[in-house]
């Protein structure tokens, strides 16, 4: 029996009021399929420093991480993905897409309104109830 590749990630979930800020992806595999912005732990990374680190490589805006949400653990077909989740705020920038495609700040009527990855959706159930 394979061994599954695992993944660990970090995902900003960037709040403001009752909305919350989400990117579809801009290539690869899920192409246009909405996420919360993040991306993986570097060697020697807690999971807030790569959160900061990613926010601002993709996104050029300075975050404050907050509370963690949660952890979502997700089997994708070829890989198993660990998501750490944390509630976070903007310090600085303007939110400019470097590598997603679309961007929009939801509110919560709005949350199933775009296509979101299954991990990513896990975490919508989650925080539905918060916003």
């Amino acid at each position: 029996m394979r061994t599954m590749r695992r993944i660990r990630v970090v995902a900003a979930v960037i709040r403001e009021k009752d909305r919350i800020f989400a990117t579809a992806r801009g290539y690869g595999e899920y192409k246009g399929w909405w996420e919360f912005p993040g991306g993986k732990i570097e060697a020697g990374e807690t999971p807030q420093e790569a959160l900061r680190r990613e926010i601002m490589e993709e996104l050029d805006t300075q975050i404050q991480v907050g509370e963690q949400i949660a952890t979502v653990e997700h089997d994708y077909p070829a890989f198993h993905l660990t998501m750490d989740c944390f509630w976070c705020v903007v310090v600085k920038g303007n939110l400019v897409l470097k590598e997603a495609a679309e961007a929009r700040w939801l509110s919560c009527d709005e949350l199933d309104s775009v296509p979101w990855l299954p991990a990513d959706l896990s975490l919508i159930e989650i925080i539905r109830p918060l916003l």
